[in-house]
């Protein structure tokens, strides 16, 4: 088991910036793919960012691109995300989740991920 606790999230102005952070617990850190996902009210979770087990590789949704930076420590067991530029449209429950999976499509993909965290919610006013 993996136990994932989500913090960092809270109400800001557009254009502002928050940044998340997941830490774990349980099994190794270092054996598991991080990535962060969202969900608005009446939208199905998306993917955000994801990260390789080793920080080497990072993905990221087109939406997301140049103002989000996901990067984890696996020394704190922690993994981040920053988020700059912040916009309305990102409002939303942010989870972070735990894979054995890697590669891009695995990665992208909720299906792929055996933990998940509580979420933290994300606000972003106009």
């Amino acid at each position: 088991q993996v136990q994932l606790v989500e913090s960092g999230g809270g109400l800001v102005q557009a254009g502002g910036s928050l940044r998340l952070s997941c830490v774990a617990s349980g099994r190794t850190f270092s054996n598991y793919g991080m990535g962060w996902f969202r969900q608005a009210p009446g939208k199905e979770r998306e993917f955000v960012a994801a990260v390789s087990w080793s920080g080497a590789s990072t993905y990221y949704s087109d939406f997301v691109k140049g103002r989000f930076t996901i990067s984890r420590d696996n020394a704190e067991n922690t993994v981040y995300l920053q988020m700059n530029s912040l916009k309305p449209e990102d409002t939303a429950v942010y989870y972070c989740a735990a894979t054995q999976k890697s590669g891009t499509y695995y990665f992208r993909t909720t299906t792929s991920y055996d933990y998940w965290g509580q979420g933290t919610q994300v606000t972003v006013s106009s």
